[in-house]
């Protein structure tokens, strides 16, 4: 009876240890699938001096969070050469997914290459990128925008007015494109006495403006690319006493829209830079997930008048 109580015991013993050795084997399967969940991704801003792409941000960690994704954030501060640099820490990171808001979308070029070499995926947001393989861009229709804009801008100031353009950042896409929509529409109806570049910054925006004013030149509305652009106009316009003059920008911004309600503005076409971000995470998961992913995603567009 003895003996067979000690085999019994050694036996249960045995069963005890297997059972340990199943369930920790099964916690490490469990924690190696939780790493393999986790992702880092790197986000290349242009840059974070300007409300639009510090929405954009928000919306892209907010929704990162939601998948459990991690996310690396540089800023460019509108230097191409630093977007680079920054791409380039990314892939030293060895991140498993990049976002781009280029400075430049011909530059930028050697950063998307740069991370194709390291078989890193590339996304594209607001702004495309004009060389690289990338896995989709995500933006708004910058071209039906820029329509949107204009005919805003002809219903107010009328056929035959003059007017001005403030351009965006020389090189990237969103500069180009709204442009181009814009023109479609007020090319042979309006005079566009001035057309300069103020880099999508407010300042700028300010200065260029003075300078128009002061060269003597008579408008009646003015396109800006962009609502910091537009609110530095509307800065100028008002230091020079032209409260007759429509404004239309472009992007929504919190100072715009509120601007738009104050009068100073007449009109900005509403992206949606919070929804850009969240879609550009939630492309990256169907991407981690084998989807194919479309190559264009363009964002709806609406006047906020």
């Amino acid at each position: 009876m003895k003996k067979l109580l000690t085999i019994f015991a050694a036996l249960t013993l045995i069963f005890s240890l297997a059972a340990c050795n199943n369930n920790a084997t099964e916690d490490k399967k469990t924690e190696d699938k939780g790493k393999e969940a986790t992702k880092k991704i790197g986000v290349s801003l242009s840059t974070l001096n300007n409300p639009f792409f510090v929405t954009l941000k928000g919306g892209i960690e907010d929704q990162a969070k939601s998948h459990g994704y991690e996310v690396v954030t540089a800023d460019a501060a509108d230097d191409a050469s630093k977007q680079l640099n920054d791409v380039q820490d990314f892939i030293s990171k060895k991140v498993d997914l990049i976002i781009i808001n280029p400075v430049d979308s011909d530059s930028v070029k050697s950063a998307v290459e740069a991370a194709n070499k390291a078989n890193i995926p590339v996304m594209t947001v607001d702004r495309s990128a004009n060389g690289g393989e990338v896995v989709t861009h995500i933006a708004s229709d910058n071209v039906a925008g820029g329509e949107m804009a204009g005919q805003f801008l002809l219903e107010q100031v009328g056929d035959n007015a003059k007017v001005v353009e403030l351009e965006g950042v020389p090189g990237a896409s969103a500069t180009r494109d709204r442009g181009e929509g814009f023109h479609k529409v007020v090319d042979g109806k309006a005079d566009v006495v001035a057309k300069q570049t103020a880099n999508f910054n407010r300042q700028q925006g300010l200065d260029v403006m003075t300078n128009i004013i002061n060269s003597g030149k008579d408008f009646k509305g003015v396109f800006a690319h962009n609502d910091e652009m537009a609110l530095g106009a509307v800065q100028a316009l008002k230091a020079a006493g032209k409260s007759d003059v429509v404004v239309v920008g472009f992007d929504a911004t919190d100072d715009a829209v509120k601007a738009v309600k104050d009068g100073e503005m007449k009109a900005t076409v509403a992206q949606k830079p919070a929804e850009i971000g969240k879609m550009a995470i939630d492309a990256a998961k169907d991407f981690f997930d084998g989807k194919t992913l479309e190559k264009m995603v363009k964002v709806p567009l609406e006047l906020v008048k």
